[in-house]
């Protein structure tokens, strides 16, 4: 039997639609309130700032950051096949690839705080 590599990329899909199903939500409604002024001092630039540069801070936002990224990219794989792009390779390599891109861009940013 072939060894595969689609666990590995199911299993991102999975956790990523898991972490942006449940996680988005609240991330938009902490930011509206942000946004409106009614966060007193837990939605302050100083504070969110301050929870970015701790270590498990960094690891929180860069797992919901990694897991959403391969979630769409796998999403988008499957959403190109639908539309009738048979170049599967070609599209795997691009979107995984973006994906990868953006995950290591946000180890950068995040290592820079």
């Amino acid at each position: 039997m072939a060894k595969s590599n689609k666990p590995i990329f199911w299993g991102l899909f999975a956790a990523g639609g898991t972490v942006t199903a449940f996680v988005t939500p609240a991330l938009v409604l902490v930011t509206l309130f942000a946004a409106l002024g009614a966060g007193m001092d837990m939605f302050t630039y100083e504070s969110i700032h301050a929870f970015a540069g701790w270590w498990l801070g960094k690891l929180i936002i860069f797992g919901i950051i990694l897991l959403s990224l391969w979630h769409a990219a796998h999403r988008l794989r499957v959403t190109v096949h639908d539309f009738g792009v048979r170049a599967d390779t070609v599209v795997a390599y691009a979107v995984y690839g973006l994906a990868g891109l953006g995950t290591l861009m946000t180890l950068v940013y995040l290592l820079r705080i």
